[in-house]
């Protein structure tokens, strides 16, 4: 293993279980534990995780964004189960917009089979996986490539997605508030998400159920705002009623 793919697992890890020993790493990738707090330490440098005594730690922040194929790696399960529920929304026939998040992603693979599908994404991932599905119409935003992502942002994106109109859009969150709404880590992915759900009919939004009561940086929208809520567990009777209240449907 690479030592850039060692590190992009223990930022999975974090990421997953808020916390990690050196001495338990050390023994996983069977490297000194020298080598594992040389990681660390260049994670802490980075940002993206803060070093402890033996370990370290998820870093709290609001605005963090880890790179893509460490995001691919957190609660890969969770976002299965809400991928499959989502496909099941799509029919033959549909306009869809996808974000560029990575249950997005999975939800391609579970809609393969649609015929007559016209797809919108800013997602340089979704276009690879479909590049074979020649009876669709796939249509990028085209835009700026974020870094360390496979996102097409910017205002040129931006523009692209406010000039369509589709039956359903599908974007996921880093966070779902009662009180901030729906949020994300940067200004970027915000604009292009809120984009994309005000040129939808129907506004569905995928988070998983470690989303919930959490604020990220930018708020994308208010709850309200979206028509379809899918996660992949009950959350609790205070958010069931939160969304009943609020006539936002719940999927789990």
């Amino acid at each position: 293993m690479l030592a850039i793919e060692r590190r992009n697992a223990i930022l999975a890890k974090l990421a997953t279980d808020g916390k990690v020993i050196v001495s338990d790493l050390s023994e996983e990738f069977q490297v000194t534990e020298e080598t594992i707090r040389r990681d660390l330490e260049k994670l802490d440098k980075e940002g993206l995780a803060k070093k402890t005594y033996g370990g370290a730690v998820v870093l709290d922040s609001h605005g963090a964004d880890l790179p893509f194929n460490v995001r691919k790696r957190v609660n890969a399960n969770f976002k299965e189960i809400i991928a499959q529920k989502i496909a099941g929304m799509i029919h033959d026939g549909d306009t869809v917009m996808l974000d560029a998040s990575t249950t997005a992603i999975s939800v391609t693979k579970y809609i393969k089979n649609r015929e007559n599908i016209t797809l919108v994404t800013n997602s340089v991932e979704i276009l690879l996986e479909l590049a074979d599905k020649a009876d669709w119409n796939i249509l990028s935003t085209g835009g700026m490539l974020k870094k360390g992502s496979l996102a097409l942002v910017g205002p040129s994106a931006e523009k692209t997605i406010r000039g369509f109109h589709v039956d359903i859009a599908i974007c996921s969150s880093k966070g779902i508030d009662m009180h901030m709404g729906i949020s994300d880590s940067n200004e970027k992915d915000a604009q292009i998400k809120e984009a994309i759900f005000a040129s939808a009919d129907k506004k569905v939004l995928a988070v998983d159920s470690s989303k919930f009561g959490k604020c990220s940086f930018v708020k994308v929208c208010d709850l309200d705002d979206v028509d379809v809520v899918v996660t992949n567990a009950k959350p609790s009777e205070e958010w069931i009623a939160y969304f009943r209240e609020h006539r936002v449907e719940l999927v789990y």
